[in-house]
């Protein structure tokens, strides 16, 4: 059995368990941040945790690009895929762990090493077709529609990641406990922009990409946030009576 053939049937399995975890997920919340809760065994510093998950998506996709042939690394529209990867993740793997105030908080390490197992998988199925299965994206694909609408909507997306996680952060002064309403910015109309705002990059990453491995990222990480975010938007409905009833959960005007 090739591996093509293989890959090809994580594509499929992939697609099937982001299907069940999203239904699992409507019904479940994930035991970390405000949501975290005893019974999912060992704890780590939910710094460490957060470095532990997140590592291995920048990690592997550089791997996979340096194993590729020379070709794919004079191949400028691998080269820019692989500088969208590293711009969201060196991020979320390398700064956002200590920017969070995180002093004293803990996460069970099961969905630690549930996030290394997606986050390997999920950068092989994307590394290992950009820059090894695919045909060659010829360099005309950087003027290509596709590609120019998907990066502005990934780097649109980023931003309002960015700004909704700096506000979170700037909410308690230095001292302050407890959680408080967020506002400004997105927050208007969503209690989870930041979810959105991740939704939104890899819609772009599937459209810039235009491969089915982009599309399963895209496709996992709506099953992932858009459960999360609905449970968010109800924990923040029961905490604070006067909260802003004409928020929707992760979509504007919409859900």
């Amino acid at each position: 059995m090739s591996e093509l053939t293989i890959f090809n049937g994580l594509i499929i399995a992939w697609l099937v368990t982001a299907a069940v975890t999203f239904l699992a997920l409507l019904f479940i919340s994930a035991p970390y941040g405000r949501h975290g809760r005893t019974g999912w065994g060992p704890q780590i510093p939910a710094t460490l945790g957060w470095i532990l998950m997140e590592a291995p998506s920048p990690l592997g996709m550089t791997l996979l690009f340096v194993l590729a042939t020379p070709e794919r690394h004079r191949n400028p529209a691998a080269i820019a895929f692989l500088a969208l990867w590293l711009v969201h993740y060196i991020n979320r793997a390398f700064v956002f762990p200590f920017r969070m105030r995180n002093a004293g908080k803990t996460m069970p390490v099961a969905v630690a090493l549930m996030a290394v197992v997606f986050n390997l998988g999920n950068a092989y199925l994307n590394g290992r077709w950009l820059f090894h299965f695919s045909p060659l994206y010829p360099d005309a694909w950087l003027r290509d529609p596709r590609f120019l609408v998907g990066v502005a909507l990934f780097f649109t997306g980023f931003a309002i990641n960015q700004h909704s996680d700096w506000v979170l952060l700037h909410l308690r002064k230095p001292g302050e406990t407890g959680y408080k309403i967020p506002r400004g910015g997105l927050y208007r109309f969503v209690s989870c922009p930041n979810y959105f705002g991740e939704v939104l990059e890899w819609t772009g990453w599937a459209l810039a990409t235009w491969c089915v491995a982009g599309l399963t990222f895209a496709v996992w990480t709506a099953a992932n946030l858009v459960p999360r975010a609905i449970t968010h938007h109800r924990w923040y409905r029961e905490q604070f009576p006067d909260y802003p009833s004409e928020r929707r959960a992760v979509f504007p005007y919409v859900l």
